[in-house]
C-alpha cells in the first residue's frame, strides 16, 4: 500500500491500477457462477426466493405487522429493504476473510497489490446488490409504495458503506493469513451483529422494550443502523436523514477504512512468508 495516510493512499493505487481491479472483479464474478446453467441469473433468483419465502412466513402465515410510525404496512418489504445494506456488508466481509489465503499463488509469486482483493470482492458483490435493489424497488411498487426523495441519498450511503465494509474486510483478511480461525470468528460475530441491527426489530422497539438501559444504546452505537434506516426511508418514502447524521457515519466509516488500511499495511509485510 502506498505511503501516506493509512487506507487513504489506496485511492492512488486504485486510479493507477484500475485495469487490474476490473480484471479482478470480472474474475471473481465469473468464478462464482462458472459451470452454472443459470449463470448470473442466480443473482436474481436468490434474493427473489428470499423475498418470496419471507412473504410466505411473515405476511401470510405469521401475519406480522409493521410497527407504528413506519413508512409501509407490508412487513416483508419492510424487512427486505432493511436487510439490503447488511447483506452487502456481510457478503463482503465473509468472502474477504478467506480471500488472501485462497489467492496465495498471486501474493507469493508476483509483486501483487493484495489490498485490491477485498475491494474487488466488494465491487463484485455490488453487482448482486444492484440486482437485489431493483427487486426491492419492484416489491415496494407492487405493494403500493413509492420510493421517496430520500432514495437520492442511497448512492451516498453506498459509498460510505463501501469505506466501512472494505475497512473491516481488510482487517479480517489480513488477520486470517496469520490465524486461520479468524474466518470462523467472523461468521459468528456477523451472526451476532445481524441480530443487534434493527432489521427484524426497529429502533423504537428497542428503546421501548423492558430491557436494561445500556442495551437501549445498541441501535445508537451500531454503525450499520444508519444504513438500514437510510435504505428504508429511501425505498419506502420516509424522510431523508440530516447532514449531521450523514457526516457522523461518514466520519466513522472513514476512520474504520483508515484503520483497516493501517493494519493491512503492517501485516502485509509477512504475507509471502506465511502463505
Amino acid at each position: 500500500m502506498p505511503d501516506g495516510v493509512p487506507g487513504l493512499g489506496f485511492f492512488r493505487t486504485l486510479v493507477t491500477r484500475r485495469t487490474l481491479l476490473y480484471q479482478l472483479v470480472r474474475r471473481d464474478f465469473e468464478r462464482r457462477f462458472i459451470g452454472s446453467a443459470a449463470g448470473w441469473l442466480w443473482g436474481v433468483i436468490q434474493p427473489l426466493m428470499l423475498l418470496l419465502s419471507w412473504t410466505f412466513v411473515f405476511h401470510w402465515v405469521m401475519k406480522q405487522r409493521v410497527p407504528e410510525g413506519e413508512s409501509t404496512a407490508n412487513y416483508t418489504v419492510f424487512l427486505f429493504c432493511g436487510y439490503l445494506p447488511f447483506m452487502l456488508f456481510q457478503e463482503t466481509v465473509l468472502r474477504s476473510s478467506t480471500s488472501l489465503v485462497e489467492n496465495a499463488n498471486l501474493i507469493t509469486r508476483t509483486v501483487f497489490p493484495s489490498e485490491m482483493i477485498p475491494v474487488s470482492i466488494f465491487l463484485s458483490s455490488l453487482v448482486n446488490h444492484a440486482i437485489t435493489l431493483v427487486i426491492a424497488v419492484a416489491g415496494v411498487l407492487v405493494t403500493g409504495g413509492v420510493p421517496g426523495m430520500a432514495a437520492l441519498w442511497i448512492p451516498v450511503y453506498l459509498l460510505i458503506l463501501a469505506l466501512f465494509s472494505v475497512g473491516v474486510a481488510w482487517i479480517a483478511a489480513s488477520l486470517q493469513v496469520y490465524l486461520r480461525d479468524v474466518a470462523q470468528i467472523v461468521t459468528v460475530l456477523l451472526t451476532f451483529w445481524f441480530w443487534l441491527t434493527p432489521i427484524f426489530i426497529t429502533e423504537r422497539q428497542i428503546v421501548s422494550a423492558e430491557i436494561p438501559d445500556w442495551v437501549r444504546l445498541v441501535p445508537a452505537l451500531n454503525p450499520l443502523t444508519p444504513f438500514v434506516r437510510a435504505y428504508r426511508d429511501g425505498l419506502l418514502g420516509g424522510p431523508a436523514a440530516g447532514m449531521a447524521s450523514i457526516a457522523v457515519i461518514a466520519g466513522v466509516s472513514l476512520a474504520v477504512f483508515a484503520a483497516g488500511g493501517l493494519i493491512f499495511r503492517q501485516l502485509k509485510r509477512g504475507f509471502a512468508d506465511v502463505l
